[in-house]
């Protein structure tokens, strides 16, 4: 019998073989998706044990941690470009494959060198997995409110795994060992390939538009120097000349990347994107919202083990209230944009994590644990809130066959701003003369980026989705 299909041209779940094809995409993509957002949170509290085992300095911490996310962010692009150019099934699968494999080449590394390079290799799968998450879900729920829906679950994947990282992390290393938060990493991989494989359709592509090798190359390098430049400057301090110059060389690269953008005949990343103001603003209030965020929950880590003495399954239980409300907090985003549009989530979720922070600041250098509680649910709900609403914000903006390159620009500042939040905050606390002050300015500087975040979604971000541009060819 003939598969019944419903309008919106997703099929039914009753049907027979519909649940697979209604619910097996979603699951494909959200399991890469997992994997990756799981490999940035689980490794904030394991990284100070990883740090002692290999006898690494905290500079080298930072690099153990920065190192996936410059990759991740520097390549995003490229994962893009290669997905709309090859297809976007195709690309995701070599994603989740490279960073299976690259998971257990960490959890085989003897020393700080050779883990540092191993993440370096996954930051490079995330890269091809991310930008096509969406764009596969764009392409395998194609009407409004199955999209929304769609994109809800994918941000409640995040919340699920930002919320299972900490403690999940701390029972590994408190457990197993730390090299376990690594291998967790397989048996995930291996499903979400044989998912991929039997649910998601083949995506189409476009072949003729060119990589744009130049513009990918100054994108990776502006990355990989200013979050080089953040990173040495809590060793070297920040007039140092190394650190002046890797800053100036990153300036230099991102001018280089917009020269030959506004020159080239079919850039990877048009200007005309840039200038539409729900994807360049949805993109700069992800940079702004995953800057505060996880600068918080780095720092908190560190100060969680090294300050107050807890371990770290009793740091990942620390953190829990920030990142247990990301999981609600996705979910009912997803379900309230259907109602209210998407620019009252991102700017309410932006006041409540800036207040969220602002209340830390004021807890005083040492606080208590207790008086940490609420600002933590905060930033956590207020992150994810605004996490779904700014996702389908800038996708609905994205002309037709450019998604997974909206895909890629949204993602590549949300990780440039982790990167940079990971790299000050840590630079804060080394160059502080009181560990309790400069966590305070951590936490002061992250409820500005919310409060900037919110101004801007509410200048930037459209109350709901816009008709589609057409892309080039179609216009």
């Amino acid at each position: 019998m003939a598969e019944t299909k419903p309008v919106d041209g997703n099929p039914t779940p009753g049907t027979p073989g519909g649940w697979w094809r209604s619910r097996g995409p979603l699951l494909a993509v959200c399991a890469g998706y997992f994997m990756v957002i799981l490999d940035v949170t689980i490794i904030n509290v394991a990284v100070p044990v990883v740090g002692r085992k290999l006898g690494t300095s905290l500079t080298g911490i930072q690099w153990i941690t920065d190192g996936y996310t410059l990759v991740f962010a520097g390549l995003l692009l490229t994962g893009g470009a290669l997905g709309d150019r090859l297809g976007s099934r195709r690309v995701f699968c070599w994603g989740v494959a490279v960073f299976t494999l690259a998971s257990l080449a960490c959890a085989l590394a003897q020393d700080a060198a050779f883990l540092v390079a191993a993440r370096l290799v996954e930051g490079g799968g995330a890269a091809l997995i991310v930008p096509g998450s969406l764009a596969l879900l764009q392409q395998a729920y194609p009407a409004p409110d199955a999209r929304s829906r769609a994109f809800g679950l994918w941000g409640s994947m995040a919340g699920i795994a930002a919320s299972a990282g900490p403690l999940l992390g701390g029972l590994l290393v408190t457990t197993l060992g730390w090299r376990w938060v690594f291998l967790i990493n397989l048996p995930v991989g291996a499903a979400c390939l044989a998912l991929t494989l039997r649910c998601v359709g083949r995506s189409p592509r476009h072949a003729a538009r060119p990589l744009d090798w130049p513009a990918q190359c100054a994108v990776a390098a502006m990355v990989a120097l200013l979050t080089a430049a953040l990173n040495e400057a809590g060793r070297r301090g920040w007039l140092d000349p190394a650190v002046l110059a890797m800053a100036g060389l990153s300036a230099l690269c991102a001018a280089a990347f917009v020269a030959r953008e506004c020159l080239a005949r079919l850039p990877v990343l048009p200007p005309r994107l840039l200038r539409s103001r729900p994807m360049g603003g949805g993109a700069a209030v992800g940079l702004l919202f995953n800057f505060a965020f996880y600068g918080m929950v780095f720092t908190a880590s560190l100060d969680f083990q090294r300050q107050r003495g807890y371990s770290a399954l009793a740091t990942g239980v620390a953190l829990l209230p920030a990142v247990a409300m990301t999981t609600f907090a996705s979910a009912l985003s997803g379900r309230l944009a259907r109602r209210t549009g998407h620019r009252p989530l991102v700017v309410s979720g932006m006041l409540l994590a800036a207040a969220g922070l602002a209340g830390w600041t004021a807890a005083g250098p040492h606080p208590a644990y207790p008086l940490l509680v609420a600002p933590m649910m905060a930033a956590g709900f207020g992150t994810s809130f605004a996490l779904t609403a700014s996702t389908s914000a800038v996708m609905a903006a994205a002309p037709t066959g450019y998604a997974g390159t909206a895909s890629a620009l949204f993602n590549t500042t949300r990780q440039i701003g982790s990167a940079a939040g990971v790299a000050l905050g840590g630079t804060f606390l080394a160059t502080a003369t009181d560990y309790g002050n400069g966590l305070r300015l951590s936490m002061a500087i992250g409820a500005l980026a919310y409060f900037a975040a919110a101004l801007l979604a509410s200048a930037c971000v459209p109350a709901k989705d816009q008709p589609r541009p057409r892309g080039r060819s179609e216009a």
